[in-house]
């Protein structure tokens, strides 16, 4: 039985799969190699880059026309700028790769007297040369995890690569493609040996297009799904399979880790009569999430960076306000964590609930909350009395607790939200809107009761105007929030932050009712 693939590249007999070279503009690419073109293919990591390299690797050498090599380069990442083992360390595996794919000995034969002879910063040049001249067909080279590489090691492989350009195709690779999460022109290099920082686009100028690898379409999504219901007969309801593209928005890892999650562990796994629904899709998610699985904790390691967070931060508050550059968002983007399109947003459903609870984590294991002490005798949850508990909480904790979040500008939103976490963790859910210059945060807790799931929407805005029209405004959103998500109740908190302000005159809780006629609970803080 095939199965859905979280790891490496994929393989057709395998894993479930989307075809790597459909997912390629292959016209394109063979223009580029037919025109003797180097050029860049990058996207996220995990989004199938090594999978269509290989597939057009062996697509091109069953063709006949050239001979083309792989090679994975991001073992010389160990030795950072130490140029002379990451030489090493590329030209053997070069050598390696090149013997198992085309059964050709060449390099091994001389890499390492050319390495004795022309030192690190002339050696990947000279092999390739070499190399060139004695094969009867032109040769392709794919350089795979780039970006692993740094400092003055990257830039002697760069530099390499285009002292040789002019020399090609006879005499150097006909076309060299560069892979890895960035483009060579957001490569920013601390050069130790230079003591300056070089631009990538200027170190590799000879580049001719850059090239994203996208996520999956949601046609896609549905064909990869419906490989493991045409092998076992187990269905997906049409529920779940919209869930799957809601929260993905196509992200390959996403996708095959929620339907691996779903279809082989647990009842699922067991018995092939049982469809996979909505409710089991959700599961998965919680799973992935509280699992911390690597693809999710790599991400979330990136929120540690300063440029992420001039990027993130106002996202996560709303603001209207940012600082930061083009080049702060283009990383982060790369990163795959922000979509690739506008308006500016979270890549997907999935990503933008991993972000606050992963800022928030140490505040949700540090505070002394109990789920049973907010539930009813009916097993309703009372979020009354839990944003009761809150505003106390805020009011005697929140200069402590904000100025701990790396976010601050965020500090309030993610304080609540590490809050209601804590709680609603042990039998519900919180789906989160959020994004730049909303001026809002909206967060949806559904608690399941009985056979049914209650809905209840607090919504966070921060004063910026007069309280007056902060309410209103907030009365209007939090209204038209709940009527789109069908919810029972409503709470909008509103964050006075404006310095001298006394506790005494932010604080404070009543009813309102919006212009539509729907009554709001409204908390002061």
């Amino acid at each position: 039985m095939r199965f859905f693939n979280t790891t490496g590249p994929v393989v057709a007999a395998d894993h479930y799969c989307i075809p790597p070279l459909e997912r390629l503009n292959l016209t394109e690419v063979r223009r580029f190699i037919r025109d003797k073109r180097y050029f860049v293919l990058h996207a996220p990591r995990q989004t199938g880059k090594t999978s269509a390299l290989l597939a057009l690797r062996d697509l091109l050498n069953a063709e006949g026309d050239y001979r083309c090599v792989y090679v994975n380069v991001e073992g010389g990442q160990a030795a950072r700028e130490d140029v002379e083992q990451v030489m090493r360390t590329i030209l053997g595996e070069l050598a390696s790769w090149a013997r198992s794919t085309l059964s050709d000995e060449f390099l091994d034969e001389i890499w390492l007297d050319i390495l004795a002879k022309y030192g690190p910063h002339g050696a990947l040049r000279e092999a390739l040369t070499r190399w060139s001249e004695a094969t009867p067909k032109p040769l392709l080279l794919f350089i795979d995890e780039i970006d692993a590489l740094i400092g003055d090691a990257l830039l002697s492989v760069l530099r390499q690569l285009r002292a040789g350009y002019v020399r090609r195709p006879e005499d150097f690779p006909q076309s060299v493609v560069l892979c890895g999460v960035r483009d060579v022109r957001d490569y920013r290099i601390q050069s130790t040996a230079e003591n300056a920082i070089i631009a990538g686009g200027s170190a590799f100028n000879i580049k001719a297009r850059s090239l994203r690898l996208g996520d999956f379409s949601q046609d896609e999504v549905l064909a990869l799904i419906g490989q493991h219901t045409e092998e076992t007969g187990q269905v997906f309801t049409p529920d779940a399979l919209e869930l799957i593209w809601t929260q993905t928005q196509g992200q390959p890892w996403l996708v095959n880790a929620l339907a691996d999650e779903t279809c082989f562990y647990g009842v699922a796994a067991q018995d092939r009569g049982i469809p996979i629904t909505a409710d089991t899709i959700h599961n998965a998610q919680e799973q992935l999430i509280l699992r911390r699985e690597t693809h999710l904790d790599q991400l979330a390691d990136k929120l540690q960076e300063e440029r992420v967070r001039r990027v993130v931060e106002p996202l996560l508050s709303g603001s209207e306000d940012s600082d930061f550059s083009t080049r702060d968002l283009e990383y982060v983007r790369d990163l795959g964590l922000i979509a690739p399109n506008d308006p500016l947003r979270i890549a997907n459903p999935i990503y933008a609930e991993i972000v606050p609870r992963e800022l928030t984590y140490a505040a949700q294991v540090g505070l002394n909350e109990d789920t049973a002490w907010y539930v009813d005798a009916d097993g309703s949850l009372n979020v009354v009395k839990l944003m009761t508990e809150f505003q106390t909480f805020f009011r005697e904790h929140s200069e402590h607790w904000v100025r701990r979040f790396q976010y601050q500008e965020a500090g309030p939103q993610l304080l609540l939200q590490a809050f209601l976490q804590r709680i609603v963790n042990s039998g519900g859910r919180i789906e989160r809107e959020y994004g730049l210059g909303r001026m809002r945060t909206d967060l949806l807790i559904l608690w399941p009761q009985g056979d049914q799931t209650r809905k209840v929407v607090i919504e966070c805005k921060i004063l910026h105007k007069s309280l007056k029209q902060t309410i209103a405004d907030g009365l209007d959103q939090s209204a038209e929030y709940m009527d789109r998500c069908d919810a029972e109740a409503g709470h909008l908190v509103i964050f006075d932050r404006r310095e001298g302000r006394r506790w005494a005159d932010k604080v404070f809780h009543n009813r309102r009712t919006s212009s539509s006629g729907i009554e709001i609970d409204i908390w002061g803080m």
